[in-house]
């Protein structure tokens, strides 16, 4: 086993930051302490300063493997996902063929295994005809139950409410919503498409997929955990009336938590004009006064609970079109760690939010929601997954595509100047990644 020491870091864990050392052997955490260190290590690693947090948990990441690879692999967006401080990933079930079975699992357990630079997990996807397949699911080795309420990349829609309703009721493990309702979209759609018979301009995307549709699929996804406990896990929160329903629910004992995405804090629709369709996703990016919700929610006690990144690379040549022809979603996983901690220091609605709440969402959370087992935290005996995250001195770093280790190639950050930057990702103790293990109980 190698021994390394992470000296002269400003460690960031369980809502502290203090200036020590974190002493590792081989792939596990084995002491902590402030001040310095007067023992031995195979390698010492002086941090000069920097923080030092527990490896960001990203439960939300469509890497696209198997099927749709011309985009991404879990080879390439792995790397990617280290290159930002990402030391484990949940990656979600619309690929091709889907993950709607425990088959479906083990072989993306075995792709991963051959080439994913971090650790890894899986969600199993509900459909029309699989509730017993998900019952029966072993959730040691799954992450939960994705279900979606509304139709997007990869088409998974779930509609019969029977079946919605013994989901609910007899699912064991969290389940993961994509909450739009799709019937709302469809008129929306038709409406502009009337409207637009030359092409639904790309600034329309936020009419074509409306508010009204996230706040009804919500309200209702909340409705069923209430009404049967279960434990709901509502992803990329949009819109400042979700934010509501969510504290409401909370309130009155309802099992729900709230996700958020990088892209809902950093952009609203006026970045249509400039970004195109470099910024369209579903549930689309909504107004200014939104992204200013979510982010005063951040603060603890606030609705949102985790920062996830709904990583979903495309190429370049597939995000051309309008609102109906360019595929929606973008690549996130590099820059969310640096881009949020910028986020907190430089908009004037994060006042009050410092980086320990950032690594309680990116981090900490992740690892509590999900029962994800001996990560997300820096303590003895738990994985040695670590980032070394700077502040640069001004002006920052200007992020390009031409950096972007995502096969996709490019980022809706592209020209953006970040005030932080990733140093070194540690991931395992650097021996093989693994697994993620879960316990949901």
């Amino acid at each position: 086993m190698s021994r390394k020491l992470f000296t002269d870091a400003l460690i960031v864990n369980e809502g502290t930051t203090r200036r020590g050392w974190v002493l590792t052997d081989g792939p596990v955490i084995t002491a902590t302490g402030e001040g310095r260190f007067t023992g031995d290590a195979d390698e010492t690693i002086d941090c000069g300063g920097a923080y030092l947090i527990p490896g960001v948990i990203d439960t939300h990441v469509h890497f696209r493997d198997p099927g749709l690879t011309e985009k991404a692999d879990m080879a390439t967006e792995s790397a990617a996902a280290v290159a930002g401080g990402v030391t484990s990933f949940v990656d979600m079930p619309n690929t091709r063929p889907a993950t709607v079975t425990m088959a479906d699992v083990t072989a993306k357990e075995a792709r991963a295994a051959e080439v994913s630079e971090a650790n890894y997990g899986f969600f199993i996807g509900a459909t029309n005809d699989n509730l017993d397949e998900l019952l029966n699911a072993d959730y040691s080795r799954v992450a939960g139950v994705k279900l979606f309420l509304g139709s997007s990349t990869g088409n998974m829609l779930v509609d019969n409410e029977a079946l919605l309703d013994d989901l609910f009721d007899k699912s064991p493990a969290v389940i993961a919503v994509h909450a739009e309702d799709e019937n709302i979209i469809r008129a929306a759609r038709e409406y502009l498409s009337a409207r637009h018979p030359e092409g639904i301009p790309v600034e329309l995307h936020p009419d074509m997929r409306p508010r009204e549709a996230c706040i009804a699929a919500t309200r209702h996804a909340i409705e069923l955990a209430g009404r049967h406990g279960a434990r709901v896990h509502i992803c990329h929160i949009s819109t400042a009336e979700e934010l509501a329903l969510i504290k409401e629910a909370k309130a009155r004992g309802v099992n729900v938590t709230a996700e958020t995405c990088p892209q809902y804090l950093l952009f609203d629709r006026n970045d249509f004009i400039t970004l195109g369709s470099r910024v369209k996703c579903n549930p689309a990016i909504k107004d200014a006064s939104d992204r200013i919700a979510l982010i005063r929610e951040l603060r603890p006690g606030g609705a949102i609970d985790t920062i996830a990144t709904d990583h979903a690379p495309h190429l370049a040549s597939q995000k051309e079109g309008d609102a109906l022809t360019a595929a929606s979603g973008m690549p996130m996983i590099q820059y969310s760690l640096p881009a949020m901690l910028d986020l907190i220091d430089n908009d004037p609605d994060a006042e009050g939010i410092g980086i320990e709440r950032v690594v309680e969402l990116m981090c900490h959370a992740p690892a509590r929601i999900f029962g994800i087992e001996k990560r997300g935290f820096i303590r003895p005996g738990y994985a040695a997954d670590l980032v070394m995250v700077e502040k640069l001195p001004l002006p920052g770093h200007k992020v390009t595509d031409s950096e972007v280790v995502s096969r996709c190639g490019w980022t809706p950050l592209d020209g953006r100047t970040l005030g932080y930057a990733v140093r070194r990702t540690v991931v395992n103790g650097d021996t093989e990644p693994e697994p993620l293990k879960f316990n949901q109980k």
